[in-house]
């Protein structure tokens, strides 16, 4: 296991020394500089300029220091934003994106997981058609389509909740059903149809030949087996959800780190790209890491031998 988790981690270091990488380049390769303005600035400005950010050294040169101020958690000065530090920044904004990323993911994954056991439940039936009419809808609008319509009838026409802000509990809701949207309707699928498969497993039909409850088959046995896809496909929910609020955050005007992210794309603010990149990329790449831990542990004829997984 520990063997396992090691070159899971090795390879997580990897990804992001090439994600690194290859942001650097690419952003160094756009013709121009991100430093020129409207306004008409001499070239000494200019020239002052670059060398306080170090854009008249070799790009090498300029990736060298970069990876050394990184190593020290330094992520720069933002070339936008009145010199404010990029560490700073993302820290004030994630607590935002983190509050309904996690609001997000827990909706979604309570809300899919009993869709899907109560389709799977009453297979072929009334609450199975409904509740994969719900997963259709959900998957058919994409959140930047349901964001602006819940705003539309639920806070303009009927006028239940505020059109943006997040300033009491109330103003999660909207913002959260439309993030949670998709990943409800693609989990109540998925669970649908891994549990179908595992009613009839052998092991359930021994289970029930044995006398026991009926709930206790569901949760104890059913459940659990059913839930290893979600548990899988959960490190991509997270991660998209808490960093794929970016349109979410600008339609509702919440001040996370979709703001930023979207702003330093427009002002080419290389730092702030950079550190926002590095940010949402550690996100997903540790819970990947964490999801690949938690597969083997939840699934008890999964075990790990030389620090590959065996079923």
């Amino acid at each position: 296991m520990i063997q396992f988790i090691l070159k899971k981690f090795m390879f997580m270091l990897l990804s992001m020394f090439i994600l690194i990488s290859a942001t650097f380049v690419l952003m160094n390769a756009i013709p121009g500089s991100p430093l020129q303005t409207e306004k008409a600035t001499s070239d000494e400005v200019q020239r002052n300029l670059e060398a306080y950010y170090g854009l008249d050294q070799p790009m090498y040169k300029q990736y060298l220091v970069y990876l050394g101020n990184l190593a020290k958690l330094d992520l720069g000065i933002s070339m936008k934003k009145k010199f404010q530090s990029v560490d700073k920044m993302i820290k004030n904004s994630f607590s935002y994106s983190l509050k309904l990323g996690t609001v997000s993911v827990i909706t979604s994954v309570l809300a899919g997981t009993m869709l899907g056991i109560i389709a799977a439940l009453h297979h072929r039936k009334f609450l199975d058609n409904f509740a994969m009419i719900i997963a259709v809808i959900g998957l058919a609008i994409p959140s930047l389509v349901m964001a602006p319509l819940l705003q539309y009838v639920l806070a303009v026409k009927i006028r239940i909740f505020d059109v943006s802000g997040l300033n009491d509990p109330m103003d999660y809701i909207l913002p959260t059903i439309a993030l949670s949207s998709v990943p409800i309707a693609f989990i109540a699928r998925l669970m649908r149809s891994t549990m179908l498969e595992v009613l009839h497993s052998d092991f359930i039909l021994t289970a029930k030949a044995k006398g026991l409850p009926g709930h206790i088959v569901i949760l104890r046995h059913a459940l659990r087996n059913s839930m290893l896809p979600v548990v899988t496909y959960l490190g991509f929910l997270t991660a998209n959800v808490i960093t794929g609020s970016v349109v979410i955050e600008q339609i509702f005007a919440i001040p996370g780190m979709g703001k930023y992210f979207v702003q330093s794309v427009v002002d080419r603010d290389y730092p702030l790209i950079m550190g926002i990149t590095i940010f949402y990329a550690a996100i997903l790449m540790l819970t990947r890491f964490l999801a690949d831990i938690a597969y083997v542990l939840v699934d008890p004829r999964i075990r790990v031998s030389g620090g590959k997984v065996e079923s």
